[in-house]
């Protein structure tokens, strides 16, 4: 075997190695906070990697150190991402209700901004027929193509942009105590507003967009962070039945999407369930789950599902709630212990 291929495959997994500690370092500039969202991808490397090495490169002392740590990092990745497996157990709870006496239906698509097939979003929201609509990445262009749904979703807050950060809802029930919030960036909005269900219960709806890390939208994940911080601590405090919906910029099992659900309380209808990867629609082997629905535990599930793509680079997502009296006595919400409400104020305090 030559010794370029034995250094080449000792290169990958030394790689694979770092890549999988670095998020481990709370540092949120955004090259360590990249590899919170390839884990799936990684850990697949990571056998490959393992295989060769063990098949290919000669036994020593420094080969098996290296297939420690590889298998280590595997360890590491899989328990990371065995939660949104069918081998864990379910966060949310199927209803058993034939016809649920409080249903929500929600749907959520980012549009890409630049790109205009919105014939395709339109047929997908027809063909799913939900409560309330949230369109993400639109400007005045998306406003006035999805105009239709202002027939069947007369309830409405528009904000159109033309820096990827504007949104549209549409609703056919009722929105009461709106409020458009810029908690942490005055050029990246959010929507907070108030539905009332068709048997009387009313829901708080919080819908984010928050800014990545990323070299082209900021240096360090601290606006995203603090955004969903913010918003959590705010749900923790109200007891009213809650849904947060959006593209968080954020894979579900990072650590600030866990921090998160922790300060808020809110459960992810995904544990249990699969990744349900939304982003990239075009490139199948480079997905993650960036768009998220969290509410609190007085919702059971009817059905959660990616939508077919329509041109976008994500994929719509739409989920069926029932509101139920009895379900937060057997969906236990999460909890967040006084590191983690620590945490939570020098993150939010960071974007001051």
């Amino acid at each position: 075997m030559s010794s370029a291929l034995t250094a080449s495959i000792t290169t990958a997994g030394v790689a694979l190695v770092v890549a999988t500690a670095l998020p481990l370092w709370r540092r949120q500039s955004w090259w360590v906070r990249i590899f919170d969202f390839p884990r799936l991808q990684m850990a697949g490397l990571l056998v490959l990697c393992l295989l060769l090495h063990g098949l290919l490169v000669p036994h020593s002392a420094a080969a098996w150190v290296l297939r420690g740590l590889m298998l280590l990092a595997l360890g590491l990745q899989v328990w990371r991402i065995l939660p949104y497996t069918r081998l864990a157990r379910q966060q949310v709870l199927a209803t058993t209700a034939a016809q649920p006496d409080q249903p929500l239906r929600l749907l959520f698509a980012n549009v890409l901004q630049p790109q205009h097939h919105h014939e395709g979003l339109l047929q997908v929201i027809a063909d799913a027929d939900p409560d309330v609509v949230l369109a993400l990445e639109t400007d005045d262009w998306w406003q006035q193509a999805l105009s239709p749904l202002q027939r069947s979703h007369p309830h409405t807050v528009l904000l159109p942009q033309d820096n990827t950060y504007g949104m549209l809802l549409y609703s056919r029930l009722p929105l009461h105590d709106v409020e458009v919030s810029y908690l942490v960036e005055d050029d990246v909005p959010s929507i907070h507003a108030t539905v009332r269900l068709a048997g009387g219960q009313p829901v708080r709806l919080h819908c984010l967009h928050p800014r990545p890390p990323a070299p082209a939208e900021h240096p360090d994940s601290v606006p995203r962070d603090a955004e969903l911080l913010v918003v959590g601590k705010a749900i923790q405090a109200d007891p009213t039945p809650t849904v947060v919906m959006g593209d968080l910029n954020d894979v579900a099992w990072s650590h600030t999407s866990s921090l998160f659900r922790r300060i808020s309380g809110l459960l992810d209808p995904r544990c249990g369930r699969g990744f349900y990867n939304t982003f990239h629609a075009a490139h199948w082997l480079i997905r993650y789950p960036l768009d998220h629905f969290f509410h609190s535990n007085h919702f059971k599930l009817v059905e959660f599902k990616r939508l077919p793509r329509f041109g976008s680079d994500h994929f719509p997502v739409y989920i069926h709630l029932s509101c139920e009296p009895e379900a937060q006595a057997v969906q236990p919400e999460a909890k967040a212990n006084q590191a983690d409400r620590q945490e939570a104020a020098e993150k939010i305090n960071a974007s001051a």
